[in-house]
């Protein structure tokens, strides 16, 4: 099956291959979502199979407005209320306690909370409305690699295993969404995303924000808390500190193979980069640097193979915080120490 790339004008045919129970990319603002009818079952569980995720790994249902998750999820709060006005449409996805069998354990992992977001692209938000069903949509690439910021990018991973990839040019924020759990005493953050702590915290108060992992046997309640994500084909060393660039640069000197060198300007442009370096530009700031991270560890993987990146860290505060997140479960918490 060649997967076939469909053009904004021609969202129809793009509805009617979701409706016929058949994945079908969509773009969002943070990452390209894997696509299916939520309340198909057997389209559901392609999705699993398509991308090689762990079936206890949840997914996110994906709904153009609140009057959707009325229809799935338990009475919901003055919080939840207040957090859907102010950040939906938006890279905010919250987690409900579910009306009991309104939605298929092959969605919610066995659980009885889902997690709905409102994605902030009016072509997706289109194919939803013409396709008439809710879409599941984790990132649309393989399960562990970096996820898709470009229509390439799943195509590359995914060509063959979905009908089509409904392409919208690259996203805008380039990280995935905060994830909210909203089924707790306090609201708590399993993920760290496009939406800060502190934003959150301006609109409902005290949030946790801690319990971004779970344990072995312990079913996640939402993506990334329990297998590893976001890894591309070289190893990935995270540089924390701007002072350490020289070092880590001397020994990238010294190693047989070329080295990505994955930083802002600034330090692209203050420091003297081997001959066996690739650079890749972060940017000018902390906001380029979160959406670019993703296109430069697949730039790595598609455009020009390198043998280790050295990537630039930053402080984990604001999209720091997200920014971090993913940067640490590619590399596998593997950091340069002089």
């Amino acid at each position: 099956m060649e997967t076939k790339i469909f053009q904004p004008n021609q969202i129809d045919e793009a509805a009617a291959a979701i409706q016929a129970g058949e994945l079908v990319a969509f773009p969002t603002e943070t990452v390209y979502g894997l696509g299916a009818d939520a309340t198909n079952e057997a389209a559901v569980k392609q999705v699993y199979l398509a991308k090689g995720r762990p079936s206890d790994n949840p997914l996110i249902v994906h709904v153009t407005g609140e009057e959707t998750v009325k229809q799935y999820a338990q009475p919901l709060s003055a919080k939840a209320e207040a957090l859907i006005k102010t950040f939906w449409p938006g890279p905010l996805t919250l987690i409900f306690e579910l009306q009991p069998g309104k939605l298929s354990k092959a969605v919610t992992g066995g659980l009885t909370t889902a997690a709905f977001r409102n994605p902030d692209n009016q072509v997706t938000l289109d194919l939803i409305k013409t396709a008439g069903v809710p879409l599941v949509g984790p990132s649309a690439n393989t399960s562990g690699k970096p996820s898709p910021t470009l229509a390439k990018h799943v195509y590359h991973d995914l060509n063959g295993k979905i009908a089509g990839i409904l392409d919208d040019g690259p996203t805008k924020v380039g990280v995935e969404s905060t994830v909210l759990d909203m089924s707790t005493e306090i609201p708590t953050i399993l993920r760290p995303g496009g939406v800060t702590e502190e934003q959150l915290e301006a609109v409902i108060g005290t949030v946790r924000s801690n319990h971004h992992k779970v344990g072995k046997g312990e079913i996640p309640k939402a993506p990334g808390m329990k297998y590893k994500h976001y890894a591309p084909n070289a190893q990935v060393t995270i540089v924390d500190d701007e002072a350490d660039w020289p070092a880590a640069l001397a020994w990238a000197a010294e190693q047989d193979g070329t080295i990505g060198v994955m930083a802002l300007d600034r330090t692209l442009a203050s420091e003297d980069l081997p001959a066996n370096t690739e650079p890749f530009s972060l940017g000018a700031d902390m906001n380029s640097a979160s959406h670019l991270l993703f296109a430069g560890l697949r730039h790595y993987d598609l455009e020009s193979p390198v043998t280790g990146i050295l990537a630039q860290g930053f402080a984990a505060e604001g999209l720091g915080a997200a920014y971090m997140n993913r940067l640490n479960k590619s590399a596998g918490q593997q950091h340069f120490t002089k």
